[in-house]
């Protein structure tokens, strides 16, 4: 696998950031630690220019090359995320209750090794933009970068995505053009009943019986409302209702999302939603109250674009290595925002280690550090074969 032999060289260097950052995890938007290790490394890189404050704590690096007049932006996100973490490394997560499950961290690590390349070769015509996003996680750092001109400060002709995937052997690549990733919303009901005794339910309006059944009904919107040739999913992951085994609650809260593709399902899964929650509601006697946030745009692939991820990720890993994704993850990623608004694409890099690898999101997930050069090489190749039009 032809990686970089000077990315080689550092790859000791990029396994140090990676394993501080996953030690100091911060959350969406509080990336103040982890923006001020980026910003100063990338100073140290020589870097043009270091822009920070970006989206509260995102970062910019500027890295001019030879006369030119194309642009390129290379985006990492730095996020962490609410979950306890029980890897037992000796790297492990020293804030309690936030941890690296994604490996934004391994993101960061691998786009500062890509800029250091690339600041010390300046083997491009034009400038590359190494673009460090804040609160991935659900807060979409992304979509408040665009609309704080992202594109109009930097201007650029292209901006790419990478992202690990545990599920995927180490050091293959994947990519699809046009849907790769899911739309996404937030699902909150609260259901307000009549609290009573647990020996009278007579007397009271059950709020738990009426989220019961509100469950059960929402999982009939994709298997009886939607087109069963179209992607969709609506998941309850969270109710909370009462505090002890004799009282009926007055009320009970559920946490939920939905994940759709087309804008038309998108629609369909909000009007369902709400008019379920409402009408089981008041069959019962209770009342829905329900607050549907659409959060994340699908992830649309240029093609143009994705031709050029494909033929950068080959260079690195071989066209045996490369493959093309049978069907789109029902996953969200806010990089869909910047895709929304400028060409460019999304591809997966594997970092499976083998069988029963824990998957992102997990507690005992870790970024596999063997993939660092890869991507840093990767994204180094992306920028030079971008930008001298290959």
């Amino acid at each position: 696998m032809p990686i970089i032999n000077r990315i080689a060289e550092f790859h000791a260097d990029m396994t140090a950031w990676r394993r501080d950052l996953h030690e100091h995890p911060e959350l969406g938007f509080k990336e103040h630690r982890t923006s001020a290790l980026v910003a100063d490394r990338l100073r140290a890189f020589g870097v043009d220019e270091v822009v920070t404050g970006v989206a509260q704590t995102g970062v910019i690096g500027i890295i001019r090359g030879r006369e030119g007049k194309g642009a390129v932006g290379l985006r990492a996100d730095m996020d962490a995320l609410p979950i306890v973490e029980e890897t037992g490394l000796p790297y492990a997560s020293k804030h309690e209750g936030v941890m690296h499950a994604c490996g934004h961290d391994g993101h960061t690590a691998m786009l500062l090794g890509a800029a250091r390349y690339l600041a010390e070769t300046r083997n491009f015509p034009g400038t590359v933009y190494v673009i460090f996003q804040p609160a991935e996680e659900g807060l979409g750092g992304g979509a408040v970068m665009v609309r704080e001109g992202l594109f109009e400060r930097f201007p650029m002709d292209m901006v790419f995505g990478l992202h690990n995937w545990p599920q995927m052997p180490e050091g293959v690549f994947t990519w699809r053009i046009g849907p790769a990733m899911a739309a996404s919303s937030k699902i909150e009901i609260t259901i307000k009943g009549r609290g009573g005794h647990a020996a009278h339910p007579e007397r009271s309006v059950d709020p738990i019986v009426v989220a019961a059944h509100i469950v059960t009904a929402l999982q009939t919107i994709v298997a009886r409302n939607a087109d069963p040739a179209e992607a969709a999913v609506v998941t309850i992951g969270h109710i909370t209702a009462g505090h002890t085994h004799n009282v009926i609650p007055d009320s009970a809260h559920m946490l939920g999302t939905a994940r759709w593709f087309k804008p038309e399902i998108g629609d369909l899964l909000e009007d369902r939603v709400r008019t379920l929650a409402a009408g089981i509601a008041e069959s019962f006697g209770a009342v829905a109250h329900v607050h549907y946030q659409r959060s994340y745009l699908a992830t649309i692939n240029d093609a143009a674009a994705t031709e050029r991820a494909v033929r950068a990720a080959q260079a690195v890993a071989g066209e045996q290595r490369v493959v093309e994704a049978a069907k789109p993850t029902m996953g969200s990623e806010d990089f869909s925002f910047m895709l929304d608004a400028k060409q460019g694409s999304y591809i997966m890099l594997g970092g499976g280690r083998g069988p029963g690898d824990p998957m992102v999101h997990h507690p005992r997930y870790d970024f596999n550090d063997a993939i660092l050069p890869i991507g840093a090489s990767y994204w180094a190749t992306l920028a030079e074969q971008v930008l001298e039009g290959k």
